[in-house]
């Protein structure tokens, strides 16, 4: 469903951030891509988006991420940004989550039965019309999610999930997305949440995949971790 077929990327030249890059990704998977500061993981995602172009193919479903095929790739990708300030831009919960189905011409009937659904699923409902700021930070994340599955995405990219959040609204967040059945791509340094939400895992260091394969070995490896700045999640320790 996804492939990275020897990708390369370098913001100056001759520094390539991503360097050589192949992967894949079949549909349904939740894989998380984890590394140091500086590996990489943020580019994958812009490249995924099309807010970076390199050397070699990504491909979506079959379809190389460029100019020409950028709309339609779009529309089967959510991404669920960090900072949730910077993703719910609308006064409210409700105008948000509406925002994306409208713009790709879904019928407003159709638009707020998908809005009420979602909301009924990840038990919001007393969200709906709130105001954006006026909601607290582990609120504003659930919503940020809730924003994208009212798109129906078929894949989920997702920076940082779990970062800023105390651990109740972090507990919320990680069953949201366990209970999720679309494909996702988690980046985090957040181990353990890595660990609970993700099958399979891909550690990137220096632009490289160094390590693909399933989470509960890669994140045991106590070694591996250490030669790449990281350390065992608090599940394995």
């Amino acid at each position: 469903m996804i492939e990275f077929d020897h990708v390369s990327f370098e913001y100056e030249k001759g520094k390539a951030v991503i360097d050589d890059m192949s992967f894949r990704i079949e549909k349904g998977e939740s894989v998380g891509l984890i590394g140091a500061n500086g590996a990489g993981k943020s580019t994958i995602m812009k490249l995924l988006l099309g807010l970076a172009t390199g050397s070699g193919r990504i491909s979506i479903d079959g379809m190389d991420v460029n100019s020409e095929n950028l709309s339609k790739i779009r529309k089967k990708m959510g991404f669920v940004l960090q900072n949730s300030d910077n993703q719910m831009f609308m006064p409210t919960v409700y105008e948000d989550m509406m925002f994306a189905p409208l713009n790709y011409m879904v019928s407003r009937e159709d638009a707020e039965k998908r809005v009420d659904e979602v909301l009924r699923s990840l038990d919001l409902e007393d969200l709906k019309y709130k105001y954006n700021h006026k909601i607290s930070g582990g609120e504003k994340r659930m919503a940020a999610i809730a924003t994208i599955l009212a798109m129906e995405p078929e894949i989920i990219l997702m920076d940082e999930p779990t970062s800023a959040l105390d651990p109740y609204n972090r507990r919320i967040v990680i069953n949201t997305i366990k209970g999720l059945e679309q494909t996702k791509i988690i980046t985090s340094h957040d181990l353990d949440m890595i660990l609970d939400t993700c099958e399979r895992v891909i550690l990137i260091s220096k632009g490289k995949v160094v390590a693909d394969g399933p989470a509960d070995d890669i994140l045991s490896d106590k070694a591996l971790l250490e030669k790449h700045r990281m350390e065992l999640p608090l599940g394995k320790q």
